[in-house]
């Protein structure tokens, strides 16, 4: 028998442009973790809603900002604008942006 490799399904996609269910910003997500991958610390001093560990997190660029967030799955829907996010940081995670969908940038 072959190596098992294990499958997750994660609701959201990188390249999926996505809004905040509790802080109404738009974002496109740059990476997904199968389960929260920070630290204890910051799960405690930060995500105050205490949404499940073992679930999807996701990484977003945020638009009109310079930073990124970390998400739990149950915080995001999909963004109701196909527009552009507006970050300095989109160029170096994707190559190109059609129909409301960004393209991974192969390196």
């Amino acid at each position: 028998m072959g190596k098992v490799i294990p499958i997750f399904k994660s609701k959201y996609t990188v390249g999926q442009l996505v809004h905040h269910r509790m802080f109404g910003y738009r974002g496109v997500i740059f990476d997904v973790d199968e389960t929260f991958h920070g630290t204890e610390d910051w799960y405690e001093n930060v995500a105050l809603s205490r949404p499940p560990k073992d679930k999807p997190w996701y990484h977003v660029l945020v638009h009109g900002e310079t930073h990124t967030t970390y998400v739990a799955e149950r915080n995001l829907e999909p963004a109701t604008s196909n527009a552009p996010i507006d970050h300095p940081m989109v160029e170096y995670f994707f190559s190109r942006f059609e129909k409301g969908k960004y393209f991974r940038r192969e390196n």
